[in-house]
């Protein structure tokens, strides 16, 4: 029985080009990629997620971030641990985060 607090993210074979680019030209979104590579944080301190923000809009940011296959959202207890998948994203698109990364 599969766990309801998993949720589904893309294989790293599944990853386009299109979802990935699109999913980093929103500049909340970006943030919080930018924030993630520095490592994993908690959903709860990820301080590039604005504490006034709706909670709605935030897992809205976060769904795209996820289903594009930028980011990765586990479960870590009561909190939800994110990750960028930076291996993944270089695997498939060698040099595209480090150059969007690099942008001002």
């Amino acid at each position: 029985m599969k766990d309801p607090s998993e949720l589904p993210h893309p294989s790293r074979a599944d990853l386009k080009l299109t979802q990935v680019l699109f999913a980093l030209s929103d500049p909340a979104r970006l943030a919080i990629v930018r924030h993630l590579a520095a490592g994993p944080q908690e959903m709860a301190n990820c301080c590039a997620i604005d504490p006034n923000m709706p909670k709605s809009t935030k897992s809205h940011l976060m769904k795209v971030l996820r289903e594009a296959g930028v980011i990765r959202n586990e479960a870590k207890g009561r909190n939800r641990l994110l990750s960028l998948r930076q291996d993944d994203i270089d695997a498939r698109f060698p040099g595209l985060l480090q150059s969007v990364l690099a942008a001002e």
